[in-house]
């Protein structure tokens, strides 16, 4: 019996793969975060990238708590987002992080006031040059290295476009930045709404990117579960080795006449049917 138990739970390990950004599931973790991540526990997903950071809190939990919890479920903290973070506050927000459990801390949209969004064109910009975030990020990297955390930043499309001085911000940032204090979080479907290839950039630039947003894109330019788009992921994860990629996280900021919580598990059987572990 004992036997036929250990046998039982390490299949059910073994079927646990891949992570979530639980911006997916935004909305649901605000009505009830514990049950939210209950399901995502049991429709397969191993580990988390956390996106509900306020006031010292993970979706209303201590740190603690929020790391214990997670426990509970099975599910490994391996990243936050952290968009409230400033040069200022950067000690408390890691030191909360560190004790979530969390492995990353990512920067998920230029800090402290430099991000725009434009609602009526639906289109991202950052104000301040590529040249200031990134003296920035090298400051909070350092930050984060001395809290015992690892800095990433996450790209959307408008870091692989030239500014206004003829600049890639991205690229800019890749060369710039000191890779012992920052490396970069690339999410796939930015990437390609940006009409650039991943894979020029994992040569490019080898072993920067550590972790990777699995998100897929319809026909008309739209968020869509993993397996449900167009990208080409078998062809990227080919190349994980050279990017540098440790971990991946599920994401689909709009589900549309999808539920979230019906899209994950959509994109769990997605994943494994491009060969992701």
């Amino acid at each position: 019996m004992i036997s036929l138990i250990f046998t039982v739970l390490s299949c059910t390990t073994k079927s646990k793969m891949g992570g979530l950004a639980l911006y997916t599931v935004r909305d649901a973790m605000t009505d009830d975060a514990q049950m939210t991540l209950k399901t995502v526990s049991e429709t397969g997903y191993a580990y988390v990238e956390a996106a509900g950071y306020k006031d010292g809190k993970y979706y209303g939990m201590t740190p603690s708590n929020f790391k214990a919890f997670l426990k509970e479920q099975n599910l490994i903290p391996v990243s936050t987002h952290q968009s409230s973070v400033t040069l200022d506050n950067a000690d408390i927000e890691m030191a909360h992080a560190k004790a979530a459990g969390f492995e990353y801390f990512v920067v998920p949209i230029p800090p402290m006031g430099l991000f725009n969004y434009d609602t009526t064109t639906n289109t991202m910009s950052m104000t301040g040059g590529a040249e200031n975030l990134a003296n920035i990020l090298d400051e909070l990297g350092k930050k984060a290295a001395k809290a015992g955390l690892k800095l990433l930043y996450h790209n959307h499309d408008f870091e692989f476009i030239k500014d206004t001085d003829g600049i890639v911000p991205i690229d800019y940032l890749l060369e710039n930045c000191d890779p012992k204090y920052v490396n970069f979080q690339m999410d796939l479907f930015w990437v390609t709404k940006a009409k650039t290839d991943p894979l020029a950039y994992f040569e490019k630039y080898p072993g920067r990117f550590k972790i990777w947003h699995v998100k897929d894109m319809d026909k008309d330019g739209k968020f869509a579960p993993v397996g449900n788009g167009t990208i080409d992921f078998a062809r990227i994860l080919a190349e994980k080795d050279k990017s540098g990629m440790e971990y991946y996280m599920v994401e689909q900021d709009k589900t549309f006449t999808m539920k979230p919580l019906e899209a994950i598990k959509v994109s769990h059987k997605g994943i494994k049917s491009f060969g992701f572990e």
